[in-house]
């Protein structure tokens, strides 16, 4: 089972985080963080790196069943979903697969949850 769910997509590496951000929201996820990991690899190591950044996205529902479920799965949280750049000047954008991640977890309880979100976030990986 692969650990991601992606693709590649046209345009700009802004408008496509912001098309991300509008399809999470209508599948229920809003972002809690966001981190630009060229702009840090730069400060902190003087590194230039690609336009890639992290989204933490949190559908506040399925997280609450996750914790209710499992009071550890917290560290897995919240779904990350990734833009980064790549040398064709196209965008990938991928998302972690909660299924693949919550295999570690050995509480048959959040399979359910996590085929449920794994499919959200599979929905707007589609759509982009």
């Amino acid at each position: 089972m692969e650990y991601h769910i992606s693709t590649t997509v046209g345009g700009t590496f802004e408008e496509i985080i912001l098309r991300v951000k509008d399809e999470l929201e209508k599948e229920g996820f809003g972002v809690l963080t966001e981190i630009d990991i060229k702009n840090t690899l730069e400060n902190k190591l003087d590194v230039d790196f690609r336009k890639y950044t992290i989204l933490g996205a949190c559908n506040p529902g399925y997280a609450h069943n996750a914790l209710m479920t499992e009071d550890k799965v917290g560290t897995m949280l919240p779904c990350n979903v990734i833009v980064q750049e790549k040398e064709d000047g196209k965008i990938e954008v991928a998302a972690v697969n909660p299924k693949a991640s919550m295999m570690a977890i050995e509480n048959p309880k959040l399979e359910q949850l996590a085929a449920d979100v794994t499919q959200k976030l599979k929905n707007v990986i589609d759509v982009l």
